[in-house]
């Protein structure tokens, strides 16, 4: 059995990883390390500061004391944190958006990409590119942001969060594919979909199911 560490940000992002980790890998050990400080002190700044990254790898270090044997961080706005993390681990250290990304990519070269926490959305991009890169230089991610609907995330309304995601996937019409870019935005997958007639990835999903491939070929 896989034990796998998923570090989070925000408490919102806990049940969306959990009903992916139900539906594709329930066998997985999950051991949940939720640190609210990250997601208070990222909203604060436009970048990461010492602190965070910091913080990143003391929280990489303790799942990695704790037997883990791959960890997976929830919360898409310390991408280079978590890339420094992985450094100096001998396992897998997942980044939230990477497998979705890599799957979109494979996909199509006009990716449209529905958030909600703007500090997360340019780091997000970044990471997007530095894939392309690798194997399509040409794909391009446009991006739209929603605040409205983590707003409503955190009242509990999953079924305005749902609503305002598929209005707002009218602004990326002009795209072939749509990420939801954050772990907390899943549960409005099937709407955006039925909505806007396009595929939707979403990054739980897409995480659970590439971690799994991964440590099977270990």
């Amino acid at each position: 059995m896989s034990k796998i560490y998923l570090i989070h940000a925000v408490e919102i992002a806990i049940k969306p990883i959990k009903e992916a980790f139900e539906s594709h890998w329930p066998e997985a050990e999950l051991v949940h390390l939720w640190d609210e400080t990250l997601s208070i002190e990222r909203a604060k700044t436009k970048q990461l500061t010492p602190f965070l990254n910091r913080r990143i790898e003391e929280l990489a270090k303790l799942a990695i004391e704790g037997g883990a044997d791959a960890i997976m961080f929830t919360c898409s706005a310390f991408g280079s944190a978590i890339e420094r993390a992985a450094k100096n681990a001998a396992i897998p250290v997942l980044k939230p958006n990477q497998a979705m990304f890599e799957k979109a990519i494979a996909l199509s070269g006009n990716i449209g990409m529905l958030g909600s926490f703007a500090p997360a959305i340019e780091g997000m991009e970044e990471e997007f590119y530095q894939l392309a890169a690798e194997t399509n230089p040409k794909a391009k991610i446009t991006s739209v942001c929603i605040g409205e609907a983590r707003d409503a995330l955190k009242l509990g309304n999953i079924e305005l969060h749902n609503q305002v995601m598929a209005r707002g996937a009218s602004q990326l019409a002009h795209t072939d594919v749509l990420l939801l870019a954050h772990f907390s935005s899943a549960p409005a997958a099937a709407l955006v979909a039925a909505e806007s007639g396009k595929t939707v990835l979403s990054s739980p999903m897409s995480a659970v199911q590439y971690l799994k491939t991964q440590l099977s070929k270990s």
